[in-house]
């Protein structure tokens, strides 16, 4: 921060959490509004070639890039102050500082930056971002990624991070497993539906190995990119969860669905809002934020329930998977409801990185 490279102080922002069921968590961000990058590409296509005249990463100053980042071979996180410069690492994959962040620790992951790849999930690159969060090791610290058309800003590939030392709303959604009828070899992924939460959505648990579990969820990423359907991933629990969102709300607000109200509060539900972290741009609407006004922005994002019956079909043919039928659930009893245990996590690693000005009051 005295190094100027930050665009304004985001332990200064307020932020609160937001009573209710939900828990939601409400953050005025009025820098993020004011002073962030605008966006330099159409919202109504999620695969966009990549355009070197628009902002990049390879136009980030050096000052901004923190590290290097690749997988371990050990299981094991490693920092090396200094490697060799290889063959491999012509086109290094950087972790870099958000100059616009949301939270402590805000992060950019750019898988192979001077390869310039647009703003798509492909199979290295998710897997990449499940080793980043296996290796951070710390159950507060989740990745994000935005598609296009789902409120990413810049069309080069990269994920978000940031710590977050509470639950995010979503991470305590009660969820359903799909049970199927067909499927190939198991790999140990189990899919499951999120209930009773405003967005409909997919989480993705297990895997025999951390590749099976990226495979599967990178497989429905590449299906919603490559059928225009807008998406916001959210990487929990160190790896162990992704949560998938396809979404709609662009496209609401094109056709003029979005109600002038929510307009006006200019928030745009990417993959942390989504997820229950409100970052909110003006003073009146955080001192005014309720459960009612997030449930009904989320509402909007949200796929209808027929819509996304729809889409969870074709995600699940594009993993090579057919959903049971529900009357055959019933009978066996396998419908069944999951809560969602979420024990708040007592690392011994996890305090010391947050400065006390960052916590969330409850």
């Amino acid at each position: 921060m005295n190094r100027g490279l930050f665009r304004y102080d985001v332990t200064a922002c307020e932020t609160k959490v937001i009573p209710g069921k939900y828990g939601f968590i409400a953050q005025l961000n009025e820098g993020r509004h004011l002073k962030k990058r605008p966006t330099e590409f159409r919202v109504d296509r999620v695969l966009q070639s990549f355009d070197e005249s628009k902002f990049n990463f390879t136009k980030v100053g050096q000052e901004e890039v923190l590290f290097r980042f690749e997988q371990s071979n050990d299981d094991m996180t490693h920092y090396a102050p200094g490697s060799p410069v290889t063959d491999d690492s012509k086109s290094p994959s950087v972790v870099a500082i958000n100059v616009s962040p949301i939270e402590y620790g805000h992060v950019l992951l750019i898988p192979r930056i001077l390869d310039c790849f647009p703003q798509r999930i492909d199979h290295g690159s998710f897997l990449l971002a499940l080793y980043m969060a296996r290796e951070a090791a710390d159950p507060f610290f989740r990745l994000g990624y935005n598609s296009l058309g789902a409120f990413a800003t810049i069309n080069h590939l990269h994920f978000q991070a940031y710590y977050l030392a509470m639950p995010f709303p979503v991470e305590k959604a009660p969820t359903q497993k799909i049970n199927m009828v067909k499927g190939p070899p198991d790999y140990g992924v189990t899919i499951l539906e999120i209930l009773n939460y405003p967005v409909r959505g997919l989480v993705f648990e297990g895997g025999n190995t951390i590749m099976d579990l990226s495979d599967a969820v990178a497989d429905a990423c590449i299906f919603l990119q490559n059928n225009n359907i807008p998406f916001n991933v959210l990487i929990s629990d160190c790896g162990k969860r992704v949560f998938l969102f396809p979404q709609c709300y662009a496209e609401k607000q094109a056709l003029g669905e979005v109600s002038q109200e929510l307009l006006d509060t200019q928030v745009n539900p990417a993959v942390w809002e989504i997820s229950g972290h409100m970052v909110l741009k003006r003073r009146k609407d955080y001192e005014d934020a309720s459960e009612e006004y997030a449930q009904r922005l989320l509402s909007e994002v949200s796929l209808s329930e027929e819509r996304f019956k729809e889409v969870k079909v074709y995600v699940l043919e594009a993993l090579g998977l057919q959903e049971e039928n529900k009357c055959s659930q019933e009978e066996t009893g396998q419908d069944e409801e999951k809560e969602a245990h979420y024990e708040p996590p007592h690392s011994p690693l996890s305090a010391p990185r947050f400065p006390q000005g960052c916590l969330v009051s409850q």
